[in-house]
């Protein structure tokens, strides 16, 4: 147990799996385009997308819904973020045959997986979001942006 009283997780298993993943022979030559953390995390891991994420977690939603959950997406982002989920398998988009047609968003059983990995980043990130904004300011004083010259014409 913590100090706070909740259990540490362990998560020696995924640092390891981690590990194995970047370990490559030093003769190996590195492929971005085949790196499965930075292609799956370049879909799942911005901000809009673990809120989509969340907020299908409770229910599915229609469109409309999903934008006032999340009122400071713009229409543009929600769509490409939710075709970007559609096309990794986390989301579900059913079409209603009613007048006007009505879409609907929920979670597949993929994107259900997902849920305990993107709470326990979300506890983690409200645990320490204090923490990280006096490291910021900490570093703002410490570091002031330095001002441009202006060259003499």
């Amino acid at each position: 147990m913590t100090a706070h009283g909740k259990t540490k997780t362990d998560y020696t298993a995924a640092i390891r799996s981690v590990m194995a993943m970047i370990e490559t022979p030093a003769n190996t030559v590195f492929d971005a385009g085949n790196c499965p953390v930075r292609d799956v995390f370049s879909h799942i891991g911005d901000k809009w997308a673990s809120l989509i994420l969340q907020t299908l977690g409770y229910r599915p939603h229609r469109f409309g819904e999903l934008k006032r959950a999340i009122p400071d997406i713009s229409q543009a982002m929600l769509t490409g973020t939710l075709r970007s989920l559609q096309r990794d398998g986390l989301v579900h988009r059913e079409v209603f045959a009613t007048q006007p047609p009505s879409v609907e968003y929920r979670l597949t059983e993929l994107g259900q997986s997902l849920l305990g990995p993107v709470a326990a980043l979300v506890v983690w990130t409200a645990e320490h979001h204090g923490r990280i904004r006096e490291a910021r300011a900490i570093y703002d004083a410490e570091n002031p942006p330095v001002k441009k010259k202006v060259a003499a014409a």
